[in-house]
């Protein structure tokens, strides 16, 4: 007999990862397509593209079609997704391919955004599709209660998006969604270096600066980083140092946005919730999470108790997997 089996995906702007159910995450990737113009064909996916990103021949592009949380190009990530869910069925050890798909959304995403990934997953093999917002999925995969009518506060910060949410027997209470992530804060590296250096470096450099030595607005010791450009002016490569204290002002802004959105978020929460949040406390997720200091500045910020959760990078992934028993609660706020 043929049975289905589901799959938990985290569509994410910087990362697709896959949860299988008694596998864990069986696909773990950046979101990177290579592309050739000419043939149209897929020549790679997740950190093989990524690899190329900045040094390919022309005909040659290696894109992202994900951008600030929703779907950018249609076709390159109905392309990718059919790769994601293959690779993903073939490492689980199944020799069927048509699984039932929760994928994870932005709260904010449009209700277009929406029908576009479950279109886009069904064109690339899924055999039903279900949608879960990713506050919720965050919520599930740091082993937080989210049935039970407790405030659970989730700050997830992605790729391309933060996502802020209050989360009360199954359900948002109080979002705040916003369009900066880690993608904008190696927006912002990149922006210094070329401001104050005349230096100009790709994302990957300006990723690595930002986990090395990206600080949150909080005192610190004074690290140091040498990166490799190319200077603006000769055209040629050049090596300049970074210090820890201008990249932290160079994302002050951007941090500054996180903030504010977790402050709006907790002005919203019904009365009878404030009193667990001030108890329970703020869960981070997502990548951004792990920049350095960022846990004891936003703490600091709030004066509420802020944890990271067991695993920041997978939260969403095992949380959209294990939704599964959730499903039924959820469905009113995924339609």
């Amino acid at each position: 007999m043929i049975t289905t089996y589901e799959l938990g995906i985290d569509l994410g702007t910087a990362n697709i990862l896959v949860y299988c159910k008694n596998k864990g995450i069986t696909f773990n990737e950046p979101s990177v397509v290579a592309i050739d113009t000419v043939t149209q064909k897929v020549l790679a996916v997740g950190k093989e593209a990524k690899e190329m990103i900045g040094k390919t021949p022309g005909k040659i592009i290696a894109i992202r079609p994900l951008k600030d949380g929703v779907i950018a190009d249609y076709q390159t990530t109905t392309d990718m997704l059919r790769y994601v869910i293959g690779k993903a069925t073939k490492k689980a050890g199944f020799s069927i391919r048509k699984p039932n798909v929760i994928i994870c959304t932005p709260s904010g995403s449009t209700s277009v955004e929406r029908r576009a990934i479950q279109d886009a997953a069904k064109n690339a093999g899924a055999k039903q599709v279900h949608l879960i917002e990713e506050p919720v999925a965050a919520a599930i995969g740091a082993d937080l209660p989210v049935d039970e009518p407790i405030a659970n506060v989730v700050v997830d910060i992605g790729g391309g998006s933060t996502e802020v949410a209050i989360i009360s027997y199954g359900g948002v209470v109080a979002c705040h969604s916003i369009r900066i992530g880690g993608d904008k804060l190696d927006d912002d590296i990149i922006q210094y270096v070329r401001r104050d250096f005349n230096v100009l470096i790709g994302e990957r450099t300006a990723e690595q600066v930002k986990m090395e030595i990206g600080y949150a607005l909080i005192d610190h010791e004074e690290l140091t980083m040498d990166i490799r450009g190319r200077d603006l002016v000769t055209g040629l490569p050049k090596t300049i140092t970074l210090s820890s204290y201008k990249i932290r002002e160079a994302i002050r802004e951007s941090l500054l946005h996180i903030l504010e959105a977790i402050r709006a978020t907790l002005e919203d929460s019904p009365a009878e919730l404030s009193g667990d949040i001030v108890d329970r406390g703020v869960i981070l997720s997502g990548g951004g999470a792990l920049i350095n200091g960022l846990q004891e500045w936003i703490a600091n910020e709030i004066s509420v108790p802020v944890h990271l959760a067991p695993s920041p990078l997978e939260s969403v992934a095992i949380g959209t997997g294990k939704a599964l028993k959730y499903i039924g609660k959820l469905q009113t706020a995924t339609k």
